[in-house]
């Protein structure tokens, strides 16, 4: 990473890539778990939003003011790599935003501002101290290069940690941070598109050739605004180049917009409806979109139940030992379920017509690592309600809904 080239010593740890045996004797395969929960700031997003922190003092010295609208991860991040280097941080936050996420916020040292009611009216706050004030930065949850870059360290660690390429990453996507940082690591150490790297690069990576790695993000049903951006941008998983659709699609619940700079079309939720309120971007990264659709293979786009993360919680904390908020639940989803992860695996680009999952059933085991991007948005008692609700939605159907690359079915509970 250009971190190592520029002499600024991260703020980050190396984060443990352990072997699973629970999932790995159920998939039938060597399933690795990356647990970036357990960095300082108790997700991966401290990668990131640390290393864009770190350049922003480096540029404009240590009377910089940074501002940042995040009642989550991100903030809780900013707050932390803040109090590390010793700036001045103030984080805005909705009037919904409970008091326990402003005691932990301030316990950072960070400024607490609470203005309006709902997150658009935050930003509109936030956006206008930025104005007042000239020696403020911004500091982005996901849409940034730079934080893509620090989230892409974690890959540089994998590759050092197992030893060889895996046939499978497993992430999340919300905004699209994470995802942009998995894609922009690959591509680093030779598991991407690879156009960068010259014979020399990949020589020094001890490799004659580029090997590209799929790359599976799942979100939940009501958040997903990834994708349906991608499923606009390819016909619906169906055609590529990827085409702008100029009239909103029918009953659609979003609005659909283009990026000029990008050249894709995005999806802006009208509304956010799952519980797994990290994942809840109401539009992802244009940029993020532009390099899965570009990518090789593009990105496998899963998305699944609420309910369905709530008892991959359950399951993965009895089994680990780990408390997981709903949207780090929802990558280890396929670690729990066998046909999702078969059908996941089974799938090609998402332009092209999946195979059945009972073609990769007599493939030979997988070696697959699922990023564990850890989360301060949960509690025991969040758990003792999901199990309520899951324990309801069994009475219902039974099998958890899943769409992946535009095709729906369920599997079973």
């Amino acid at each position: 990473m250009s971190s190592e080239g520029s002499c600024i010593a991260p703020l980050w740890v190396e984060t443990p890539l352990i072997y699973s045996h629970y999932i790995s004797d159920y998939l039938g395969c060597s399933a690795y778990l990356k647990l970036e929960n357990i960095q300082t700031a108790q997700s991966f997003k401290y990668r990131g939003i640390s290393y864009f922190i770190q350049n922003v003092k480096k540029k404009y010295g240590p009377s910089v003011r940074l501002l940042a609208a995040s009642g989550g991860n991100a903030g809780f991040a900013a707050a932390v790599a803040a109090r590390a280097l010793d700036l001045d941080c103030t984080i805005y936050l909705p009037s919904i935003a409970s008091e326990g996420v402003r005691q932990l916020l301030r316990k950072q040292g960070a400024k607490v501002i609470v203005a309006g009611d709902v997150y658009s009216e935050t930003v509109l706050a936030l956006k206008q101290a930025l104005r007042d004030d000239p020696n403020a930065v911004l500091v982005p949850a996901y849409e940034d290069p730079e934080l893509w870059e620090g989230h892409g360290s974690m890959i540089k660690e994998i590759m050092a940690q197992l030893g060889k390429k895996p046939d499978a990453i497993f992430c999340n996507v919300g905004g699209g941070g994470l995802l942009g940082g998995i894609m922009v690591g690959c591509q680093a150490v030779g598991w991407g598109d690879g156009e960068c790297l010259t014979r020399a690069a990949l020589v020094g990576l001890g490799m004659n050739q580029i090997t590209l790695v799929p790359v599976v993000a799942l979100e939940t049903h009501g958040s997903n605004c990834f994708y349906h951006s991608i499923s606009l941008n390819t016909n619906g998983f169906t055609a590529k180049p990827p085409t702008q659709p100029l009239e909103q699609p029918e009953g659609a619940p979003y609005d659909v917009k283009t990026d000029p700079e990008h050249n894709v079309a995005i999806a802006y939720m009208h509304k956010l409806t799952s519980r797994a309120s990290s994942l809840g971007a109401t539009s992802p990264a244009a940029g993020v979109v532009r390099k899965a659709l570009d990518r090789s293979g593009g990105i496998r786009c899963v998305c699944i139940s609420d309910e369905m993360a709530m008892w991959t919680a359950k399951a993965f904390g009895e089994d680990h030992k780990f408390l997981i908020e709903l949207a780090c639940a929802a990558t280890l989803a396929a670690g729990y379920n066998r046909e999702l992860f078969s059908h996941i695996l089974a799938a090609g680009k998402p332009w092209e017509t999946s195979p059945t999952a009972s073609a990769v059933q007599q493939e030979k085991p997988k070696t697959v690592v699922f990023i564990v991007c850890g989360g301060i948005k949960v509690s025991f008692d969040d758990l003792g309600e999901h199990q309520e609700l899951v324990q309801a939605s069994a009475q219902l159907e039974d099998g958890w809904p899943i769409t992946c690359n535009g095709v729906t079915f369920s599997v079973p509970k």
